[in-house]
C-alpha cells in the first residue's frame, strides 16, 4: 500500500473492499505453491506481504522502499520482517512488485534489476492500474507515469527476461462503474490531484466486497477488462 495513503484508512486497510479483495486474488493467482522468502519491493506499508505471512507458510520477507527512513526488523505472526531501503540479493522464491512499476520512467530497467537479485526459479507476482484512459487525479496524487493493458504488461515481463505463467485483469465488476464516474462530465472534477480512496458506509463497502468476491473464480479468465492487471511469471 502507497504511504501516501496509510493515513486515510489507518488500521481498518484490511477491511476496506478493495485492499481486502485485491489481496485474496493475490492468494488465488499464487495457488498452493509453497512460499518459503518474501521480497516486496516498493512495499509501502507491507500490506500484502503481512498478509500472505499470515495466512500462507512463507516463513521470512524483506519490505524495500526507498520511503523508509531507515532499517529496521519486526515481526507479522511471528515471522521475522526486515524493512530496507534498499538491497542487493536475497534468497527469495516469491517477488511481490504490487503497484510499483507505474512510478518509475525506466520500468524495465527496474524489473530486471531485481530479477537479478534473485535466484532462478523465484516467482514475480505483480500489478498495475489497467487503462490509459482511466488516468485521473487519482494518478497525479500517487505520481504515476502510466497505466498498462494486460497485453502491454506481459510483454514488459518477457522483456525483463521472465516467463509469464498468467495474466488476468481484475476488478472487472467495478470496472463500469469507475469508468462512468471518470469519462462522463461529472467526472472531469477527478482530474485534481487527490486520492480517491476512502472510507465507504458499511454498506456500499459490502456490496463492492460481494461483487469482486463473485468475480474471483473468474480471474484467470477475463484478458477483457479491469481497473488493475495482474502477472505470474517466473525466472527461468
Amino acid at each position: 500500500m502507497d504511504l501516501k495513503e496509510t493515513a486515510i484508512l489507518g488500521d481498518n486497510i484490511g477491511e476496506h473492499w478493495y485492499y481486502c479483495s485485491k489481496a485474496a486474488a493475490t492468494r488465488r493467482l499464487l495457488g498452493d505453491a509453497p512460499i518459503k522468502r518474501i521480497l516486496d519491493v516498493g512495499a509501502g506499508s507491507g500490506f500484502f506481504t503481512h498478509h500472505l505471512l499470515a495466512h500462507t507458510e512463507a516463513r521470512e520477507a524483506w519490505c524495500v522502499d526507498i520511503s523508509y527512513i531507515a532499517d529496521s526488523s519486526a515481526t507479522t505472526a511471528g515471522k521475522p520482517v526486515h524493512y530496507r531501503r534498499g538491497i542487493e540479493t536475497v534468497d527469495a522464491d516469491l517477488v511481490l512488485l504490487m503497484d510499483v512499476l507505474e512510478h518509475v520512467d525506466d520500468d524495465l530497467g527496474l524489473l530486471k534489476a531485481y530479477v537479478d537479485t534473485v535466484p532462478s526459479g523465484s516467482r514475480f507476482l505483480m500489478t498495475v492500474p489497467a487503462f490509459q484512459f482511466l488516468w485521473s487525479g487519482h494518478d497525479d496524487f500517487l505520481e504515476h507515469k502510466r497505466r498498462y493493458t494486460l497485453a502491454q504488461f506481459e510483454t514488459l515481463a518477457r522483456n525483463a527476461g521472465l516467463t509469464v505463467q498468467r495474466g488476468a485483469y481484475y476488478f472487472g465488476a467495478v470496472f463500469p462503474i469507475a469508468a462512468a464516474l471518470r469519462l462522463l462530465p461529472l467526472g472531469r472534477k477527478g482530474l485534481a490531484p487527490r486520492s480517491q480512496l476512502k472510507r465507504h458506509h458499511p454498506l456500499v463497502n459490502t456490496v463492492l466486497k460481494t461483487l469482486c468476491k463473485l468475480e474471483l473464480p473468474l480471474m484467470g479468465m477475463n484478458r477483457l477488462a479491469g481497473l488493475s492487471v495482474f502477472v505470474l511469471a517466473r525466472k527461468p
